[in-house]
């Protein structure tokens, strides 16, 4: 775990608080963007939590920077946005760049350790109706998918394709398997193998693939 968050007083509250736990280790913090990066190249955190402002560099430049160098997504680095306000401007940008989730600096101990959790675990770190709402209110004005975005789509069987869909949608992965009527497990790969196929670095930035493509 590492904690970026350029105020000092927050960033060791924050360190202190996920450390405190038996399954969670914070290995590193940071001070800006820059930091974060360079941090997350050489301790290869499994999650990282990055504030949206920071000064020099913030936390959007920082996740579209790991993301550049391939060290963001399943397997590796899963990002948390750390904001003020849950309708930051930066949202849509974040999840487009593969955030996994985002937490608001209110949150309570249950809900930080919570969306880290997931996020460790590959989910997304916040729940369906959440990820809804924020989809759904900086994506609302649907524009028309470029050719790159539906080339992501090309490899996608129909079933992966529909999983992708109801992603989009904000259902979990056990309202999706009672969608379908098929094993949680079956979800889980078709939702793994989906995210292979689009290029996509979290299921965030898969459901904003979807909004942009499957209307």
């Amino acid at each position: 775990m590492l904690v970026a968050d350029d105020e000092p007083i927050i960033r060791a509250g924050l360190g202190a608080i996920l450390d405190s736990q038996a399954d969670i280790t914070v290995v590193g913090t940071a001070g800006d963007g820059e930091e974060a990066v360079e941090a997350c190249a050489r301790l290869r955190p499994h999650v990282l939590l990055l504030d949206i402002r920071m000064p020099r560099r913030n936390g959007l430049w920082a996740l579209a920077e790991l993301g550049r160098r391939g060290l963001l997504g399943p397997g590796r680095s899963q990002a948390l946005m750390l904001t003020t306000f849950d309708l930051d401007e930066y949202v849509d940008d974040a999840l487009a760049d593969g955030a996994a989730g985002f937490l608001l600096k209110n949150s309570s101990y249950e809900e930080l350790t919570g969306a880290v959790r997931a996020a460790a675990a590959g989910h997304s770190a916040l729940s369906p109706a959440v990820t809804r709402r924020i989809i759904e209110g900086h994506l609302s004005t649907r524009r028309r998918p470029n050719e790159r975005e539906l080339a992501r789509l090309n490899d996608l069987t129909e079933r992966e394709r529909g999983v992708l869909r109801l992603v989009g949608d904000g259902l979990s992965n056990a309202e999706i398997a009672d969608r379908l009527v098929v094993s949680l497990h079956t979800v889980k790969t078709h939702v793994s193998r989906m995210l292979a196929k689009t290029g996509c670095q979290s299921r965030a930035q898969a459901a904003v693939l979807a909004r942009d493509t499957l209307a």
